[in-house]
């Protein structure tokens, strides 16, 4: 059995409908989690899934301000190492930022049930987040030369506007993506994100859309299934 961890998350009310082949629990935090205890649940939680003893799961998560660092990180990408917390983190990339105003997303599946193929996962996160964000009249670009979700703002200039770090135990997924609706910006200043100096970061809030953290709650959960369902 899981033990309780009703203090850090909560079971949606009422659940969506995965439309998947395997049910999906989707899970929320009543406040922003601090990190350690966050990866202490996934990492907890893909071992139950492993074992059998768990659903599958998307942790819909806010986390206070804090910087994490990808298995990639250049510690001199951390220009302001005192500004926030600095956990490592055993995901993929480099420096994040993570605060209030910024929705992350955990899934937690099991990718034998989605093809077994790792590197599909990861493009088919980026369309979910490209769908969802589509449903704000936001366009979201992937880059051959950098990684994330880029939004064009002119002539030579794009802003990134979500970050995606992963990891795979035994062909279970954890960590995931992260997608900026109305965070302090000026709180990205304390790193380089994901080692990307030549472009900026933007959020909905920037680009002049009035949008919550339910409102794009509500677009990834109707995107969810026209995305991963292919892959089922």
């Amino acid at each position: 059995m899981l033990p309780t961890t009703a203090p850090l998350t909560q079971p949606l009310v009422p659940q969506p409908a995965a439309r998947l082949p395997f049910p999906v629990e989707w899970l929320a935090s009543p406040a922003p989690a601090p990190y350690p205890e966050a990866v202490a649940l996934m990492e907890e939680r893909v071992a139950a899934i492993r074992a059998g003893e768990a659903p599958a799961a998307v942790w819909l998560v806010e986390h206070p301000p804090l910087y994490t660092a990808g298995t990639s990180a250049d510690p001199h990408d951390l220009l302001m190492p005192d500004r926030f917390p600095v956990y490592a983190s055993g995901r993929g990339g480099q420096y994040t930022y993570h605060g209030p105003g910024q929705r992350v997303i955990y899934p937690m599946l099991d990718l034998k049930l989605l093809g077994g193929d790792v590197r599909r996962f990861v493009h088919t996160l980026e369309a979910w987040a490209i769908a969802a964000l589509a449903r704000f009249g936001v366009t979201a670009e992937t880059r051959e030369d950098r990684v994330g979700l880029w939004v064009r703002r002119g002539p030579g200039r794009e802003d990134k506007i979500g970050a995606i770090g992963v990891r795979v135990r035994r062909w279970v997924s954890f960590h995931g993506m992260a997608l900026n609706v109305n965070p302090n910006l000026s709180h990205f200043g304390g790193i380089v994100p994901c080692g990307i100096s030549d472009h900026g970061v933007t959020s909905l809030a920037d680009l002049g859309i009035e949008a919550t953290l339910a409102d794009l709650d509500a677009a990834l959960i109707e995107t969810f299934p026209e995305v991963f369902g292919p892959l089922a």
